[in-house]
This record gives C-alpha cells, structure tokens and sequence, in this order.
C-alpha cells in the first residue's frame, strides 16, 4: 500500500511539474508574443497629439514653414499603416523562419526587430525625424505579424489534445492583455504626457528583454522536432518536460500519426514544407483552406478595431468630460480581456465552432441596435448615447467571446505539419490586409454612411455566421486525423490513415527506448 500511496504522489508530482513548465512556456512567449501585439496597438493613441506637433515643429525647422492639418493628418496615416504594412510582412516572414529556425528561436529572433523599434523612437527628437517613427512602427509590425503566426502554432503544437484549444487561445487572452495594458500605460498620469510619450512608445522592449532571457530556458515544439527535424530523441526530451517527466504513448501515436499523414519525415530526413501557392493547388485542403481564410479575413474586417476608435465620440456624446474619456475607454480594453479570459474557460466546453459563430452572430445583433441607437441619437431622442455605450462594450465583449481566439487556433488544428506554416502565412496576410483596408477605410465609411456607418460590419459579421456554419467542423478533443476525415466527409471524400505498425499501441518499444535514453538529459532545443 505504501508503494502504491509513493507510485501515485510521484504521478501527481510529476503531472503538476508538466503542467507547471506548460503554463511558464506560455507566459513567456506570449509576453514577448501576441501580447506585443495589443500593446502596440493600444499605445498608439494616447500620443497622437503629440507625434502630430513634433511633425509640425519638425518640419517648420527644416522648411521654415508649418504643414496643414491635411497634410499633418496625412503623416500620421503614414504611421499608423506602417504598422499594418509591416504586420503582412512579418506575417510572409513567419512560414519560413517557423520550419528554419523552429518556434521557440523564431520568436527569439522576432524580438531584434521590436529593440532596433525602440532604439529609433527614443533617438528620433534627438535627430529631429519623424521618419524614424514611420520606420520604427514598421519594423513593430513585422514583430507583431511574426508573433501572431508563429505563437499559436508554438502552443497548439506544444499542448496535450485536452488544454490544446484553452492554451491555444491564451493568445487571445495576451492580446486582450496587451490592450488593456497600453491603454493603462497611456494614462497621462504616466506615460502619456507629451515629454514621455518617446518613452511610452518603446516602452515595448522591457516585454521583449523579458522573453529574450525567459524562453530560451523552456522547450521547442516536439513536433517541429519529430516531423521537420527528425529528431526522435530531442522530440520525447521536449514532450517529457512538458508533460511531467513522462511521455504519454498515446499522444506519441497520434504525433506518428500526424508525421506518416505529412508525409515530412522520410527515413530520418525532412521533406519540404508546403508553400502558400500548393496549399491553393491541392483540392483536399481547399475546404480548410476556405475556412481559415473566411475566419481570418472576418476578425478584422468585422469592425472591432473600428469601434475602439469610435468609442471617444460615442462617450463624448453620452455626456462624458473629454478629460475623463481615457478612463472610460480602459473600461473597453478590460472588457475584451474579460470576455477572453471567460472564453478561455469556455472553449474546451462548449467548443470552437460554437464560439465563433456565436460571438459574429451576437456582433450582427449588437450592429443592429447601435446602428438604431445612433439613429436616434441623432434625433435628440434622450438615452440613446447610454445604448451606444452599452452597445460599443457588448460589441467587443462578444468579439473576444469567440472570433478573437478561435481564429488564430484553426490552422494549428486542421492543417497537417507540413501545410501549417503556410496555413498561417495566408491567414496572417489576409488579417494583416484587412486590417490596413479597415484603417485606411473607416473614415471615408463614416463620411459618407455617417450614422449607418457599422452596416458594413453587419454584413461581414452574417456574411461569416453562415459560411462558417456551413464549412466548419467542431475540432473540440479531436486529433488531426478525425479533423481530417470531417472535412473529407463534407468534400464526399473518405480518408484512410494507415498507422505505422512498429509505432502500434503494445508495439512501441523503440518509444520506451528513446524514453529511456532521454532519462539522462533534460535539456532540449
């Protein structure tokens, strides 16, 4: 008894290790990963005055003549697309460096182009350029467009098949973070004063230093390992520490599984990864192809990022001081990490595909009572700038409900190794694409529409709703192969994945073997 009672704390220990060096892996990458991305989204705003005025002072220096408020917007649009402009090629970037480098060193990497950033915004009042800034806001784009493909793919390969989608979507959950954080930070009562604001702008490289002497101490990807670099051995060392010192041979199954469907290693050497342009050529991976693009093209085109800048006019039209609408507007950051954290409880419950297409379903529902809202509102009828606030929360409530996690797990779940990064790489275009036409757009749609201006949205929103209804699967506790054979089944096609007999349930002993080799080395890539 007292064996069995010593056999089973030793489990838990050992559960409790894995799920411990799991959930720091997590952390540290997210910081320097997605949650770089809200952050900089978010600090953006607090200093648009400012930036404006050092365009304006800078060039009256140079010329001895000031710029007109068009030409100045003009500018700053320049800086604020630089952002999305760098994002699509960081996104390009992501597919290549994930299979050269790995997950784990191309995020490391990552990180060089967010400090050479922060080094251009805090010498640009020195040098007198604003084109240090545009340039600067480009390379955090290429920083932002890497992390967001490359994490969730890090972590949707790196997780057990029960927490894959909750760890996955803990992506989401740094995004909102990110947000919220920023919008914080940008209070004037910290960095948002006009003598800070170079600070607040490249405050961005303590998260990245903070990653840089983190990750590299956590493991790669065990995939990556097994089917891109054929390396068995470090594949169970890196699986071992994230499950607790031993490795499950079921999830080793259905790793082998995944390496014969791929088809990448062959005799202990890697074959190539799929391009995006293959990915478009293949008739079997069409469906999930439609889907991924569907869901990624939606979550930027769906007006979320749109609201967060209409929101000072809908707060200063319910009454609220303009000096006090910075604290109201942190209120919308915290709704979406709440509605993030909430989600993260919920995926593996209710599930992806219900998420998704109820968060765009409640957005279409949200559209249409904001857009009566502003109607009214504009006909004097009083209480309807308190239901445009109510709406502007909702909407983003129901936004990081669903459609802001979900979307970035779908590649890592029904794209096979060698499809994945090139999955990711479409996906992320698109986003990126679709966040710069939004950005670029938005203002002439509130000019010309002017109170029926998130019509647009509503239809993006359905639009979504029913095409996902219609193409995709739930991926809920479900392996590749039984994602695979879903969307065979609704293409009228049948799969049929031979498992490799010497890697069978009670035949796997080269497995034991490598666990055993691996006992003496704790130390992976």
């Amino acid at each position: 008894m007292s064996s069995t009672g010593t056999n089973e704390t030793e489990e838990r220990g050992n559960s409790a290790g894995g799920a411990r060096t799991l959930a720091l892996t997590v952390f540290f990458a997210a910081i320097g990963g997605t949650f770089q991305y809200g952050y900089n989204i978010s600090i953006i705003n607090a200093p648009t005055s400012y930036i404006q005025n050092f365009i304006n002072d800078t060039y009256m220096e140079r010329w001895g003549t000031g710029l007109d408020i068009p030409q100045v917007t003009l500018l700053w649009t320049f800086i604020v697309s630089a952002f999305s402009l760098g994002g699509l090629l960081g996104a390009l970037l992501a597919g290549p460096m994930a299979v050269r480098f790995g997950r784990k060193v191309s995020l490391l990497l990552n990180n060089s182009f967010l400090l050479v950033g922060a080094v251009l915004v805090l010498t640009c009042k020195l040098a007198k350029s604003f084109e240090m800034i545009i340039l600067a806001r480009f390379l955090v784009g290429i920083n932002s467009g890497v992390s967001m493909n490359i994490q969730p793919m890090y972590f949707g390969e790196s997780a057990p098949k029960h927490l894959r989608g909750a760890v996955a979507f803990s992506s989401a959950v740094f995004t909102a973070f990110g947000i919220f954080f920023g919008q914080v930070v940008g209070l004037t009562e910290l960095l948002g004063s006009e003598p800070l604001w170079p600070y607040l702008l490249a405050s961005n490289a303590l998260p990245a230093l903070i990653q840089l002497v983190t990750l590299p101490w956590f493991p790669e990807s065990p995939r990556y390992l097994l089917i891109d670099r054929g390396d068995k051995e470090a594949c169970v060392q890196a699986l071992g520490r994230l499950r607790g010192g031993k490795v499950p041979p079921l999830e080793m199954e259905e790793m082998l599984q995944e390496q014969q469907m791929s088809a990448a290693v062959k005799s202990g050497s890697s074959g190539p990864a799929k391009t995006p342009w293959s990915l478009f050529k293949d008739p079997n991976l069409r469906l999930q192809l439609r889907t991924v693009m569907t869901a990624s093209s939606a979550m930027m085109l769906c007006g979320n990022d749109s609201i967060y800048f209409y929101a000072y006019y809908i707060f200063l039209e319910a009454g609220i001081p303009p000096e006090k609408i910075q604290y109201i507007t942190i209120g919308t950051g915290a709704s979406e990490f709440t509605a993030s954290l909430l989600s993260n409880v919920l995926i593996e419950r209710v599930g992806r595909r219900y998420l998704l297409i109820g968060g765009y379903s409640l957005m279409v529902c949200w559209t249409i009572v904001f857009t009566v809202a502003l109607t009214l509102q504009s006909q004097g009828v009083t209480g309807m700038p308190y239901l445009s606030m109510a709406c502007v929360f909702a909407y983003i409530l129901s936004f990081g409900l669903g459609p802001a996690g979900v979307t970035g797990i779908l590649p890592a779940e029904i794209f096979d190794q060698t499809a994945r990064p090139a999955a990711y790489m479409v996906a992320g275009s698109l986003m990126w694409i679709s966040l710069f036409l939004v950005g670029m757009l938005f203002p002439f749609i509130v000019n010309g529409l002017g109170n029926y201006c998130f019509l647009p949205f509503l239809v993006v929103c359905l639009v979504s709703a029913v095409v996902l209804g219609r193409t995709m699967p739930e991926t809920k506790g479900k392996t590749l192969v039984e994602i695979t054979a879903e969307f065979d089944r609704k293409n009228g096609r049948a799969l049929q994945v031979e498992e490799p007999e010497e890697y069978q349930l009670g035949k796997a002993s080269s497995l034991a073997t490598m666990e055993d080799n691996s006992e003496s080395n704790h130390k992976t890539d």
